[in-house]
């Protein structure tokens, strides 16, 4: 764990949409949360379970080795990834994507900033049956 200090200058260095090559460190519930990737930072990389494979057979095991890219980070000192190979990717990746982000081609170089916490509405849609809005991941 890194002091809130050291997290908000490494994520100052962060853009949206940067590349890192990760290796998988741990798969806690395979099909259930998602997986754990050192991306060499003193923060780890977290890949969610929306992005692997339906079947958890597909994600990638402890050990592999592949390029993940920034999908998010906030105050939570974690980096949230997203495979780049598409053996790792659900099958409705890019449909996902616009869905979540539809403004991420623009976003990608963008640094990453802490956008504190989330509003009250945030939270309200968050709650709501058809998902998070449409600007958080």
């Amino acid at each position: 764990m890194v002091t809130d200090a050291e997290w908000a200058r490494i994520r100052r260095g962060l853009c949206f949409g940067q590349v890192f090559e990760g290796t998988v460190v741990q798969v806690p519930r395979p099909g259930a949360i998602g997986i754990f990737v050192d991306i060499g930072l003193s923060v780890g990389g977290f890949v969610d379970v929306l992005w692997l494979p339906g079947q958890s057979d597909d994600w990638p095991a402890e050990g592999t080795v592949a390029d993940f890219e920034i999908w998010w980070a906030d105050s939570r000192q974690q980096i949230r990834l997203r495979p780049l190979d598409s053996r790792y990717q659900r099958n409705d990746f890019a449909d996902s994507e616009a869905r979540f982000r539809p403004n991420w081609p623009s976003e990608v170089g963008q640094p990453v900033l802490d956008p504190g916490p989330p509003t009250l509405d945030e939270v309200r849609s968050a709650l709501r049956s058809d998902g998070p809005p449409a600007s958080s991941p």
